[in-house]
């Protein structure tokens, strides 16, 4: 082992995961070369092998006394002062949140957090997700996107404040098999423009897969194997990497986190973040609205008197089908999660309070690994362990409904999920496009220009429909890239 660990400090490892009934992690170590003995060492001294039992015996058999399974949650929707809409809102109140967030922004309190640890597995590549092309006239990547979104607004809070600089800190969260690729990207495309010291590209932790038995599984002799541990992993992440410490030395107070596949995200959106602080809240969501009873997403809800999200198969069609009755035909329960947050720093602040009480989700999946019995690798036909995930909703229940809150924004403008392959006809990179080239040609029309139903605004043009004046009286050409002021 050299100098890197003492033979004392493995056998008090091995000693850690024996007593844990877990020592068949180190079943091939003294047939491994110094410097895999050392990878392993480091891998295996991360992990609690007595907390992943704990983990492990609370979801596989959950506690549950006959008065809790029999009770049933009491749902409602959010109180109605902790909620906005802006198909409702006037525009003066609008006006008002957008101004006191780009004033925020101007004065450096705002930073944005992405949660990017996915690869895009299921459009058939095995990349970060962010680097996706969704087949746009400019090819531009959802990272690209969103970079120049950010661009953007610190150009638009520079000329409201008359700041020679403002800076929006880019936090992006990747994944240990995105995490390389990633920074590759940025570097390859020169962060986008924005400054590489204003962009933060951090790790989010994993935990290791276990067999149905209940055994920490191996990925090779030297590995263990392990997964990410989910977007609720953002929490502990955020402390365990040094962003949050950087937030606080660049003075954040203000926090706009969002998910990658989402390519029509307002990324620290004035008007979400002046609301969210009209409010006085620790966490506030941004939501739309369902679609119809049947579509399949979670809802935010106050649930047992709590803030929380219910999905789509733990409510029953009565209740999905409720209409609201201030609304006719409008849905009771209809504030659909789309993942796009805010958090306050006092609330990030305090992190090391509640993160070891969210709950684990368990995925039962295939997963290859190295039998310890014959030392070979085996690749399962159906599932044979699990993978550990928290999500990033869980923390909702912790708070008062008081330090909560909610704004509904309209769908076709802030929100087209990449989730599926091309050709599938939903939530796919053709809806993707689509949208965000429906929206060009929205925006161009509103500003007096003429244009058929699909055009590409370069976010550098506009952030959301601003400053298109120029277009006024002319004519865009349909499917074409906007890309600059003519």
């Amino acid at each position: 082992m050299g100098s890197v660990t003492t033979s004392a400090e493995v056998q008090s490892l091995k000693d850690t995961y024996a007593a844990a009934g877990q020592d068949q992690v180190f079943t091939f170590f003294d047939s491994l070369s110094e410097s895999e003995q050392s990878a392993l060492y480091s891998q295996l001294s991360k992990f609690d092998p007595t907390h992943i039992n704990n983990l492990v015996s609370k979801v596989l058999n959950p506690p549950v006394s006959e008065s809790e399974a029999d009770k049933k949650d009491v749902l409602e929707p959010l109180p109605e002062k902790a909620t906005a809409s802006l198909l409702e809102a006037d525009e003066k109140t609008t006006q008002e949140w957008y101004d006191s967030g780009l004033k925020l922004i101007a004065e450096g309190k705002i930073a944005v957090v992405l949660m990017a640890g996915g690869q895009g597995t299921r459009l058939g590549s095995s990349a970060p997700k962010g680097c996706y092309d969704i087949g746009l006239p400019s090819g531009k990547s959802l990272f690209q996107i969103q970079a120049e979104r950010i661009a953007k607004l610190q150009n638009l809070a520079q000329e409201v404040s008359g700041k020679e600089e403002v800076v929006i800190p880019w936090y992006v969260m990747t994944s240990g098999p995105t995490r390389g690729p990633t920074q590759k990207f940025f570097e390859d495309n020169a962060f986008f423009g924005l400054k590489k010291e204003n962009v933060f590209i951090f790790e989010q932790g994993v935990l290791p897969c276990i067999s149905n038995e209940g055994k920490i599984l191996m990925e090779s002799k030297g590995k263990v194997a392990v997964a990410p541990d989910g977007n609720g992993g953002i929490y502990a992440a955020l402390v365990n990497s040094g962003a949050r410490s950087d937030m606080k030395a660049r003075g954040v107070e203000h926090i706009h986190a969002y998910c990658v596949d989402n390519c029509l995200v307002k990324v620290a959106d004035p008007i979400f973040i002046g609301f969210s602080v009209s409010k006085k809240v620790d966490i506030a969501t941004k939501v739309v609205r369902k679609r119809n009873a049947t579509e399949s997403v979670g809802l935010i809800v106050s649930k047992n008197g709590k803030p929380g999200v219910v999905e789509y198969s733990e409510i029953d069609k009565e209740t999905a089908e409720a209409e609201d009755e201030e609304r006719p035909g409008v849905l009771k329960f209809r504030a659909a999660n789309i993942v796009n947050h805010y958090y306050s720093i006092e609330f990030l602040d305090s992190i090391e309070k509640w993160a070891p009480q969210l709950e684990h989700h368990i995925a039962r999946k295939k997963i290859p690994y190295l039998d310890t019995a014959t030392g070979e690798t085996v690749k399962p036909t159906k599932p044979n362990g699990i993978k550990f995930e928290q999500f990033v909703f869980d923390v909702f229940p912790l708070l008062d409904l008081e330090k909560f809150a909610s704004i509904e924004v309209r769908r076709e403008d802030e929100f087209s999920p990449l989730k599926n392959a091309r050709g599938t006809g939903e939530d796919d990179p053709d809806t993707s496009k689509a949208d965000i080239m429906r929206q060009g040609a929205r925006w161009i029309k509103a500003a007096g220009g003429e244009t058929g139903e699909m055009v590409e605004v370069s976010p550098l043009v506009s952030y959301a429909g601003e400053g298109l004046e120029f277009v006024n009286g002319k004519t865009v050409e349909e499917s074409s890239y906007l890309k600059e002021k003519f």
